[in-house]
């Protein structure tokens, strides 16, 4: 027989828990994954595969949400011609967009059931996608046409809050950490396969010109994949509802603004530096934006994001095992120290050193993304009053509360997408440099490691005796 506890008083999820019904439209009642037999029973089964095509929904979704950050790069040659603030505005704009969208991507799941609502969002990726085609086809296309044509691809970002919500609930929290990690490098995977496939597609084949136009187009056919996918083997769970008050009440734990807040270093800077790597490669060593191999071009910023992705999932492994505070602390301060030397580098000028020491960020955001995942259900298990909050993910009302502020801190945490290239864009313009922006970077990263330290790492602070 297994327990769980929930505040104080312990429940018998093993004979308490009913058994799993399976309603037409690939609706499950019943869904427990804290319950050992049922989870074993065929609950962990169902979960990993809703998880699979989660995760390619997903990827789709940061291919279409980073299209822009490959395609300015290009638009010169293009024929297009935008000033380095027009340009920094298609890169940020699609973030903005995309982190505006999850707050209600976030209650959309309950609404709507978690496959249904991947079947929809899945199927929106293909409104920025065929538009982002026509609009680079034609150089006289007006700046305003592309700033709209580049904030659809927001669509892509929301995507993000939706999934994680809907992953959530289908693991147990002892298991959470790799879930969920894993859901998320899926999909940040998108942004490195965009960067290496874009720039290959649309050179290749082409004469004096390129075939900017398959940007967009490219992805047609496995955005209609993923909305198959998402139809045929992916399931709803009805545990899974709209709990508006849950929400209220997230609002008002003051934990989730502080999560929000190293959100916004963690995965902000991921995003951010993601999307704006092409760019700060192509103005600063212009002639590594693109190496040619035979009739195709290739980039190597698809490197920053390919790190940062494959060490999210190990993020939440490590914060699996030690607390997800004390690996997004060190996650911070190698930010930091990424961040000093790229200033010592710059002088420089040797683009060999600034790519390694911008993998050593990009791998620590990776790893804080997934640590700090990692701690949002930790803190508000033990909020609620369950022991072992690293184990337990306590009742129905607090997993519901959790998935809410899952959302909204995923939302806020991507305006970091929107932040960095804009304060990197105003630095190059002002100074002809992006000195002045890594500073304020290097000043953000050391005040989120003391906030870490402060709030959950020092004795007796409001979740003391846990591990979080």
């Amino acid at each position: 027989m297994s327990t769980t506890t929930t505040g104080n008083s312990p429940i018998d999820t093993a004979t308490e828990t009913p058994a799993l019904v399976h309603r037409p439209g690939r609706w499950i009642d019943n869904w427990n994954p804290e319950n050992q037999a049922q989870w074993e029973g065929g609950g962990k089964v169902i979960a990993q595969r809703n998880l699979k095509w989660s995760v390619f929904a997903e990827f789709l979704g940061f291919v279409v949400w980073q299209l822009w950050s490959i395609v300015v790069v290009q638009l010169p040659a293009a024929g297009f011609n935008f000033d380095i603030g027009q340009t920094f505005w298609l890169i940020s704009m699609p973030a903005l967009v995309g982190a505006t969208l999850r707050f209600p991507y976030t209650f959309l799941v309950p609404k709507f059931g978690g496959r249904n609502w991947t079947i929809i969002s899945a199927a929106l990726l293909l409104i920025p996608s065929t538009a982002l085609g026509f609009a680079v086809s034609n150089p006289e296309t007006p700046f305003g046409v592309m700033l709209f044509v580049a904030a659809l691809a927001g669509f892509g970002g929301g995507n993000f809050a939706s999934s994680m919500s809907n992953i959530n609930y289908f693991f147990p929290q002892r298991e959470k950490g790799v879930a969920l990690g894993l859901n998320a490098a899926g999909g940040n995977l998108g942004v490195s396969v965009a960067q290496i496939v874009v720039p290959i597609v649309i050179t290749i084949g082409a004469v004096g010109t390129l075939n900017i136009h398959l940007a967009g187009w490219l992805w047609i056919p496995f955005i209609l994949i993923a909305v198959w996918g998402a139809y045929k083997y992916m399931d709803n769970v009805s545990s899974a509802k709209a709990d508006f008050a849950a929400s209220a009440a997230a609002l008002r734990e003051p934990h989730l603004w502080i999560m929000s807040l190293l959100y916004i270093g963690t995965f902000g800077s991921f995003i951010g530096f993601a999307g704006v790597f092409p760019k700060l490669i192509s103005t600063q060593f212009p002639e590594f934006s693109t190496f040619q191999i035979g009739a195709a071009a290739v980039s190597l910023a698809f490197m920053g994001a390919l790190v940062g992705s494959l060490a999210r999932p190990f993020g939440g492994k490590l914060a699996d095992r030690f607390g997800g505070a004390l690996v997004t602390f060190y996650a911070f301060a190698v930010m930091a120290i990424g961040a000093v030397t790229v200033i010592l580098i710059l002088p420089v000028g040797n683009f060999w050193l600034f790519l390694g020491t911008f993998m050593l960020i990009f791998g620590a955001t990776g790893i804080g993304n997934g640590s700090t995942y990692r701690m949002i259900p930790s803190i508000f298990a033990a909020r609620s009053g369950v022991k072992d909050a690293h184990l337990n993910s306590g009742d129905v009302g607090t997993q519901r509360k959790t998935a809410a502020a899952i959302g909204i801190i995923s939302a806020i945490g991507a305006y970091g997408g929107f932040i960095i290239p804009q304060v990197l864009g105003a630095s190059l313009a002002s100074t002809g440099s992006y000195a002045n922006a890594i500073y304020a970077f290097i000043a953000a990263y050391v005040v989120l490691m003391g906030v870490t330290a402060f709030f959950y790492l020092r004795r007796n602070n409001s979740v003391a005796g846990q591990r979080i």
